[in-house]
């Protein structure tokens, strides 16, 4: 779907129709807020799952605890 020049005006011109010169800067920022929201969530969904986590974390506690009983003997 290639859009060329023409059809970018035409819909610039719609969009300034129905929302006014006015309201274009917050529509932009909402936009622009909207994006990056949406690649956040696409880099967190690379990153361990929270079971993952949690597993990992009780291990930690686990060998620290025992670290610890050694200590005292």
């Amino acid at each position: 779907m290639n859009l060329g020049m023409t059809e970018l005006l035409l819909i610039l011109g719609i969009v300034l129709l129905l929302f006014g010169p006015s309201k274009l800067p917050g529509l932009g920022k909402s936009l622009g807020e909207a994006i990056r929201g949406f690649k956040k969530g696409l880099n967190e969904t690379d990153e361990k799952p929270a079971t993952q986590i949690q597993h990992e974390t009780q291990k930690d506690a686990m060998a620290s605890s025992v670290k610890e009983k050694e200590k005292q003997s």
